[in-house]
């Protein structure tokens, strides 16, 4: 049985590769070139539209646990990310176009892939199996036809991106290199502030002019990537205890901890251009110019792509998905990426690769097996399809989602590191448990 795959960002592609290597034929539809999209800026597949990082590399951290379960999977644009990480800490980032460059080779050299550069707007339940990985930019016309099968309305919020500054543009005399804590290598180049410029710069940032909200519009931000101006608008000191914390960041020149930091980190390998972390914003261009040359060290900065805001659409994933990420009403179409209801670049790798096991499991005739709720991906998995409140948001993984201990073992352990590590330890080992099945439905193994 064939399986057509309907996006090309993260979901998509290893949803295919995934299915491809377990043995399925596979159609992979990516509608840019032919349909842009306001945040794509390439047709690559994999385009990083946002952060170049896939978060923590620290051992026991929920997203460590994510990525160290998709490793032992053999997760395909995990395996990318690593072969084009670049410096970040202790944190996995990559070059955004080495990593989109091997991703099309992996799909290249799969002879059961078949790339279709054309927008899909119409879905047919009876048409054999489908995976809908089209992210939160999804074209209207899909986004309709989506809609007319859930038998509802779209939910959807919107997501900021951060600047990105010319390296050879940053004041390197009034900046110093350093991770949190030491914590990893110094890789990241920090921008001290003292009190009277970080109070220059805050009365700056809530007094600039936004971006105009259009009338169909309702700016309904993702609490997890606010723009930098309403975080601001919340207290004079918030940035000092969010993305410009400056614990642990102390000025090996001066032996002081700053009053604030601004953080950029490295996008690419060539290190030629950097993130400002945590900066997405939704203001002009020219007051964006303005208001973060007041930062130290970028009093010239060139800026090769400015904050900007692009709307994120996704289903109601409790009411309509099963825990193997089918349709309820329709168990031939499956959700992975965003578009299912999680957040953030690791969980849309993660959700395209269970959906590409699940639909060629069930392709070549096997019974898909939900992956076990005390896992990582089980608990982000049991999150978008068992939440139970008012109204469902998306979700980065997080302990919050992950099975906790019993209470007897929470009052044994106080330590809430040495309890991560056990929550972890049973995650692994259910994790591999559920793979050595999941990995040899029938007769065939994922190679």
């Amino acid at each position: 049985m064939k399986l057509k795959i309907i996006g090309g960002g993260l979901a998509g592609p290893e949803a295919a590769l995934v299915a491809a290597r377990m043995g399925c034929e596979v159609d992979l539809y990516e509608m840019r070139p032919v349909r842009n999209t306001p945040a794509h800026q390439t047709s690559d597949f994999g385009e990083l539209v946002c952060s170049n990082s896939l978060k923590s590399e620290s051992e026991n951290t929920a997203p460590w646990l994510l990525k160290a379960e998709m490793r032992r999977a053999n997760s395909p644009l995990l395996a990318c990310a690593d072969a084009s990480a670049v410096p970040a800490g202790h944190a996995l980032a990559v070059d955004r176009v080495e990593f989109s460059r091997l991703i099309a080779q992996a799909i290249e050299a799969e002879p059961r892939i078949r790339v279709h550069r054309e927008e899909v707007t119409s879905l047919d339940p009876e048409d054999g199996l489908t995976i809908l990985a089209s992210g939160p930019l999804t074209s209207s016309a899909l986004s309709q036809e989506i809609s007319r099968l859930t038998g509802g309305e779209h939910l959807s919020f919107y997501d900021s991106i951060s600047p990105i500054v010319e390296s050879d543009s940053i004041n390197q005399e009034r900046v110093y290199m350093a991770a949190r804590w030491d914590k990893g290598t110094a890789d990241y180049i920090n921008c001290p502030m003292n009190k009277e410029e970080y109070d220059a710069f805050y009365d700056a940032l809530v007094s600039a002019e936004q971006v105009k909200e259009k009338e169909w519009e309702k700016l309904d931000y993702f609490e997890g990537c606010l723009p930098i101006e309403e975080l601001a608008r919340r207290g004079r000191d918030t940035l000092r205890f969010g993305c410009m914390k400056p614990v642990g960041l102390r000025d090996p020149r001066t032996g002081k901890t700053p009053w604030a930091v601004v953080q950029l980190r490295c996008e690419n390998l060539r290190a030629d251009s950097y993130n400002l972390v945590g900066f997405q914003n939704h203001l002009k261009y020219g007051e964006q110019a303005r208001i973060l040359r007041m930062i130290p060290g970028l009093e010239n900065a060139k800026f090769s792509r400015y904050g900007q805001i692009h709307r994120n659409t996704y289903i109601d994933a409790p009411r309509i998905l099963t825990e193997t990420l089918q349709m309820k009403d329709y168990p031939g179409i499956l959700f992975a990426g965003q578009l299912s209801g999680v957040e953030g670049y690791t969980e849309s790798i993660a959700t395209g690769m269970l959906a590409g096991i699940y639909a060629a499991t069930i392709a070549q005739g096997g019974t898909a097996i939900p992956v076990p709720r005390r896992t990582g991906l089980g608990s982000l998995i049991h999150y978008i399809t068992h939440y139970e409140g008012k109204r469902f948001d998306p979700a980065n993984i997080t302990f919050d989602l992950i099975e906790p201990l019993e209470e007897e073992t929470r009052k044994k352990i106080r330590d809430k590191k040495e309890r991560h590590k056990i929550q972890c330890d049973r995650a692994l080992e259910a994790f591999d448990g559920w793979w050595q099945h999941a990995s040899q439905p029938g007769n065939f193994a994922i190679r």
